[in-house]
């Protein structure tokens, strides 16, 4: 009797311990909430990052702040100030004198719709930017668009992603902007219009090449000839005209390597580069007038289509 009273005293005490050790600290403590950073739009993550004050300067005098503030989503290719600074002397000035004409459009050119990220940017050839023209990415070495290098990769915004870049790219003129801006296609502008075709060479979803005969090449074929073609622009002039063109952007490098090259007329030009590059009689001048959808290269002479 006396032992059963004694372990029932010792297992009392034995309660009373393990009692008086457990102490708040033993229980499970509640976690405290990770504070999750606020995503800003693109502006104010451009105003945050301190590196884009020209550039924001310039959204904003081109009235595109709300733009680029709004609900997108935009992919923006950020210049740098020192992107900006390396501008011929004076052009920032001048861009900012006029900003709803050339500035509003280079901006635009560095805007395109949708969250376009790294792996996707190295996964396609180019992006229609808000301008309506394309940015033509490289991935040869690193990652370069408009031959400027990207140099930071997916910024997260509210409204979208921002890539950074090393330069202000400059938006190219289409086919037809190009041969007019240049001075040397006056006649060859004058028959692509008179053809109804300066619709088709200017579309910037498409890419082509041309091969461009200069207004001396024009000169030298049979007096009267032009006239000719002109009075009657849908016959043997549109026929003529779309045997310089190929459907596709190939560069000299690309052509040098065919030996024909098929045309929107039909019939295909013959490639010959024993003495230089010459295309179906004509000589190649100039290469690679890059154009925002396609490429010109200048020749010396009009090429007539075998059917012609």
């Amino acid at each position: 009797m006396k032992v059963l009273k004694m372990l029932g005293l010792m297992l009392m005490v034995a309660a009373v311990l393990v009692a008086g050790c457990t102490t708040p600290e033993s229980a499970e403590a509640t976690p405290t909430p990770t504070q999750t950073p606020e995503v800003k739009t693109i502006v104010e993550t451009a105003q945050d990052a301190g590196s884009f004050t020209t550039l924001l300067a310039a959204v904003d005098a081109a009235g595109l702040t709300e733009t680029l503030s709004g609900e997108g989503p935009f992919t923006v290719f950020a210049p740098t100030d020192d992107a900006f600074e390396a501008l011929p002397e004076g052009t920032v000035a001048a861009l900012l004198e006029d900003p709803e004409g050339n500035l509003k459009d280079i901006l635009l050119y560095h805007v395109v719709s949708g969250n376009l990220l790294a792996t996707d940017v190295i996964s396609q050839p180019d992006a229609m930017t808000l301008l309506g023209k394309r940015i033509r990415f490289d991935t040869t070495d690193g990652v370069i668009v408009e031959g400027a290098n990207v140099i930071t990769t997916d910024i997260i915004c509210s409204n979208g992603v921002i890539h950074v870049i090393d330069a202000v790219m400059l938006p190219k003129g289409n086919i037809v902007e190009t041969a007019v801006s240049d001075g040397r296609f006056t006649t060859l502008v004058a028959a692509v219009q008179a053809a109804d075709l300066a619709t088709t060479l200017a579309d910037e979803t498409k890419d082509l090449t041309v091969f461009a005969p200069t207004d001396d090449a024009f000169k030298a074929l049979p007096e009267g000839t032009v006239d000719a073609l002109l009075k009657e622009p849908g016959g043997q002039l549109t026929q003529i005209l779309l045997y310089h063109v190929a459907d596709g952007r190939y560069m000299a490098a690309d052509v040098v390597a065919m030996d024909t090259l098929e045309t929107l007329q039909g019939s295909a030009l013959t490639v010959d580069t024993a003495d230089g590059v010459v295309v179906d009689g004509a000589t190649v001048i100039i290469t690679d007038v890059e154009c925002s959808n396609g490429v010109i290269h200048v020749i010396d002479a009009v090429m007539i289509p075998p059917e012609a």
